[in-house]
């Protein structure tokens, strides 16, 4: 299994005036090692072009590429993993259909988190820990259901959730492997310099 690279999962998104592929590019140029396609309203041949434009980048920096929801996609562009929600497809039936891939299980609190690392999740994608735009019908779960996550998590965790240059320093001090950006860096004047200085202060 591919080790989880600590500090900033970059997400792409077509919301602020980019292609996914130019998202994911400025993300992969300015460091971060871990990029998910995140989707959710194009045709399902869009979708695999746009998987396997960004997987052929991802591989030309040597990072890791991520589907999100979508296991059909991920496959079918030889992903080297899927992330899943609550209410996507079951991990034991991922890991099936997908042997020897990275999977990846959002949760929002204690039982989710012992229930996928049993059922083999891979990572775990926690939140949202602050309110967000990018996701506006998720549950905010706060620093404190962070912390819980943290007692039992046994694999690495990625925070997610309205993450900015602001609040980074209180989520890594509870020992995340890394947090999921979107807005704070795509919506950013500069994107690839803010997506430096997420990296900087992550390393710091």
């Amino acid at each position: 299994m591919i080790e989880l690279p600590k500090g900033i999962y970059g997400i792409t998104s077509r919301d602020f005036g980019k292609t996914h592929v130019e998202s994911a590019e400025i993300l992969l140029k300015a460091g971060i090692e871990i990029i998910q396609y995140r989707e959710k309203n194009a045709s399902t041949r869009r979708m695999l072009q746009d998987a396997i434009d960004i997987k052929k980048i991802c591989k030309e920096y040597g990072a890791i590429f991520i589907v999100n929801d979508r296991l059909d996609i991920a496959i079918a562009s030889d992903a080297d993993g899927v992330h899943l929600g609550q209410e996507d497809m079951p991990i034991e039936i991922a890991k099936r259909m997908f042997p020897g891939k990275i999977i990846g299980i959002s949760v929002s609190n204690v039982n989710e988190t012992i229930e996928a690392q049993e059922k083999g999740a891979n990572y775990l994608g926690a939140g949202s820990i602050f309110p967000t735009g990018t996701k506006k019908d998720s549950e905010v779960i706060g620093i404190d259901m962070l912390r819980n996550i943290m007692n039992v998590a046994r694999i690495p965790v990625y925070a997610i959730g309205g993450i900015t240059l602001e609040n980074l320093d209180i989520i890594k001090r509870c020992n995340v492997r890394g947090v999921a950006v979107i807005s704070a860096i795509l919506n950013a004047e500069n994107p690839f310099e803010t997506a430096k200085e997420f990296i900087r202060r992550w390393e710091k």
